[in-house]
């Protein structure tokens, strides 16, 4: 049976951007004061009447990071979640505060020791509970700003920062991952290469940054016109790829037409002028992955080539 809890002494301001924490507590009373209290305080709670129960909400998409757990409930101890919780090794970081009237210095240890990242002895102080709440809102915090930072590094390490589409080294590593798919499931892969048309007279004429414009307008349209599970990357320069997983011959060269017709449709504003911008693409598939990537790189590089011959603003397919 849990001891009383000190009460409030009048309404506190609210904690800004408060986040949802999980009050796993069997007592009645206990629960009902610690809900008042970080309710009062701008949390958003979820209560759990018992281990089992806050076990099975921590199973959700997205279970709350800050947890406040008691030691000593049926079903699954406070301590037993700690072990658990750990060994799932889940991102992002759930911080603990267990709570218990277990006081001695070795039962704060066990505590430790099980995945607590801190420990609350009952009864506890009101103004304490949630100092050591701001503590671990600091550490979730500075948690979120490193997994922004690493998924930001990771995106500059696979995309193209001017057009945001896959870069080089990206696009060609999807796209051996492609062929050898393709190779096992019997399936063919069309391949575009694209080139901007006189792209050279663009920067010259309205400068790189105006370039930039046409380039990343180009990404996007490209991407706007190619199915969900297409992949489109810069290949280098004012040339662009495209891989098509599951696309035969006549299937990739109607997605190289739209891709002509939606880059050509409209000029771009850059610059305060409007750039027309045309592209020859060059078109090839390979069925069931019996080519290598250089070699279909290098069939879709002279079927550019061909349409280039042709006259620009074309398609040409080997």
């Amino acid at each position: 049976m849990s001891q009383p809890l000190p009460q409030s002494a009048g309404p506190e301001r609210p904690e800004s951007n408060c986040d949802g924490v999980l009050v796993a507590e069997d007592d009645p009373m206990f629960r009902k004061i610690l809900k008042s209290w970080l309710e009062n305080w701008g949390y958003r709670v979820i209560v759990a009447e018992d281990g089992t129960a806050a076990w099975n909400i921590l199973q959700q998409e997205r279970p709350p990071e800050l947890l406040i757990l008691d030691w000593v409930m049926p079903g699954i101890d406070g301590l037993e979640l700690c072990r658990r919780i750990r060994e799932r090794q889940t991102t992002p970081y759930q911080y603990i505060l267990l709570v218990t009237a277990k006081d001695d210095a070795e039962d704060v240890v066990t505590g430790l020791e099980a995945g607590a990242d801190d420990h609350l002895t009952k009864p506890f102080d009101r103004s304490e509970l949630r100092a050591r709440l701001r503590v671990g809102r600091r550490i979730l915090t500075l948690q979120k700003g490193l997994i922004q930072a690493r998924e930001e590094l990771r995106f500059q390490a696979t995309h193209d920062i001017p057009t945001g589409i896959w870069n080089r080294g990206a696009l060609l590593d999807l796209l051996q991952r492609e062929i050898e798919r393709a190779s096992r499931s019997q399936s063919p892969t069309g391949l575009l290469m694209l080139d901007l048309d006189h792209f050279k007279k663009v920067n010259d004429t309205y400068g790189h940054l105006a370039g930039d414009v046409v380039l990343r307008e180009v990404a996007h349209r490209i991407s706007e016109v190619v199915r969900s599970y297409d992949l489109v990357g810069r290949y280098g320069g004012e040339e662009f790829l495209v891989v098509l997983p599951d696309c035969d011959p006549d299937q990739a060269l109607q997605s190289a037409e739209r891709i002509r017709a939606v880059i050509a449709g409209r000029p771009v504003l850059a610059a305060g002028a409007e750039i027309l911008v045309t592209a020859s693409i060059g078109v090839t598939v390979t069925t069931a992955g019996s080519v290598a990537e250089k070699e279909i790189l290098a069939i879709a590089d002279t079927a550019l080539y061909q349409a280039k011959s042709a006259g620009r603003n074309c398609t040409a397919a080997l």
